[in-house]
């Protein structure tokens, strides 16, 4: 079993490309019904059938980000089953939740997705939402995959070896952000991030990158995104005289927007970042009703999620009714990756193949299907799966060692565009 280790690592940025921007949402189509029961520890008893759960958003803040990570999953397991499904069975209807926002639900979500006697779990969508549920997840010894949890607090979090994730720690996102600012010739930078786990995360990579690079930070406050009232917060940046602003958050986020707007810093004034919190096909109308241009020139950045146009086409033609896309190739990798460890261990005990996950994503023959990899395990060949998502090279810390992070603007009329991405790397 590996166990997380301190990995503290410097990041570089490299390597820009252009990419075409792609969006996507839709319905789950999953069974709903809640079974009451609680946690089994050790719940996945390896009785030949590997058997997925997961807790993502289906209400909430990031509700939003539900359709495009719940249909990842069910294209992911229909692929794996029409090329045979693992250890040559099924998997069968993967079991659902929604983490809904709120930790007290999430918790009891992913009570009840244990106590089907899951393997694996897939999610939450939010670090915050994973936080409150690890324990348990990884406590009754089931594998936790999320495509999107970005929180530093990840990498060195004492799971057992039960947690992986397919989303890059901000620890990469941060220096692409901060280049971004710098490059766009901005040197006092006002940044301003929701008070968990993820906000404060990537807040400090940003920092850091940002004052690496010669800006001042005249500002680096965090909020309670459950505040009513986010004058104050748009006083403070306003007040500490910026030529950008960086906001970092979720649904609450635009409020934070509307209210910079209305005070004479908005993008027309100063230059105006975000991240992938608020990275959203709907974010200029939600922001300006009736009049979106307001929010014209903002920028952000986030993990890439539309570079890959081959499983973009495949998704959209498996659940046509998708209008957001992102992190749904990473969510589709966590199955794969989980399917292909199974496969390597010859087992759907996650006791065994959480040992495997690490191992299938590199220092092997590069494969990038299940069919392919699978076929190569079947003949005893080490494989190394690149992901729809990009190469995933996991680190020890069962997480990315490089991402693709995708830079983002809003145009005139307030539409969503991708401007480039931008490679980051750890140097380990």
């Amino acid at each position: 079993m590996h166990f997380r280790t301190g990995i503290r690592a410097a990041v570089t940025v490299a390597a820009t490309a252009l990419v075409v921007a792609a969006c996507g949402g839709g319905d789950n189509g999953q069974d709903n019904e809640g079974t009451g029961e609680q946690p089994q520890t050790g719940a996945g008893k390896g009785n030949g059938v590997l058997e997925l759960g997961y807790v993502l958003p289906e209400t909430g803040q990031l509700a939003y980000l539900g359709p495009p990570q719940i249909q990842a999953v069910n294209f992911a397991v229909e692929t794996i089953n029409d090329a045979g499904g693992v250890l040559g069975k099924p998997i069968p209807a993967v079991v659902g939740r929604d983490e809904a926002g709120q930790e007290a639900v999430a918790a009891q979500s992913a009570d009840q997705v244990l106590g089907t006697g899951v393997d694996a779990i897939i999610g939450a969508a939010a670090s915050g939402m994973s936080l409150a549920i690890i324990d348990k997840v990884t406590g009754a010894k089931v594998v936790q995959c999320s495509g999107s949890n970005t929180a530093p607090t990840f990498t060195d979090y004492n799971d057992g070896g039960y947690y992986f994730r397919t989303a890059p720690s901000d620890v990469l996102q941060g220096p692409v952000l901060a280049n971004t600012i710098i490059g766009d010739g901005h040197s006092r930078v006002a940044l301003v991030a929701r008070a968990d786990d993820y906000g404060r995360g990537l807040m400090e990579a940003t920092k850091a990158a940002l004052e690496g690079s010669g800006a001042t930070v005249v500002l680096a406050e965090a909020y309670d995104p459950k505040a009513t009232n986010f004058s104050p917060v748009v006083q403070q940046i306003k007040g500490s005289n910026p030529d950008a602003a960086v906001v970092i958050g979720f649904e609450e986020g635009t409020q934070v927007l509307q209210g910079m707007i209305e005070s004479g810093i908005g993008p027309d004034q100063i230059g105006v970042y975000g991240a992938d919190g608020l990275r959203n096909t709907d974010l200029a109308s939600l922001v300006a009703q009736g009049n979106p241009g307001q929010l014209a020139g903002m920028k952000g950045t986030a993990p890439a999620s539309v570079d890959n146009e081959e499983f973009v086409q495949r998704l959209q033609e498996f659940a046509p009714q998708l209008t957001e896309l992102q992190f749904a190739p990473q969510v589709y990798d966590c199955v794969m990756a989980i399917a292909l460890a199974a496969q390597k261990a010859n087992s759907d005990d996650p006791t065994k193949f959480a040992n495997e996950i690490v191992n299938v994503t590199k220092d092997g023959e590069k494969c990038t299907t299940f069919a392919d990899c699978s076929a190569k395990l079947q003949a005893g060949t080490d494989i190394d799966y690149d992901g729809v998502s990009g190469p995933l090279d996991f680190t020890e810390a069962g997480e990315p060692g490089q991402a693709t992070i995708e830079v983002y603007t809003y145009d005139e009329q307030g539409q969503l565009q991708t401007l480039r991405t931008e490679v980051s790397k750890l140097n380990q």
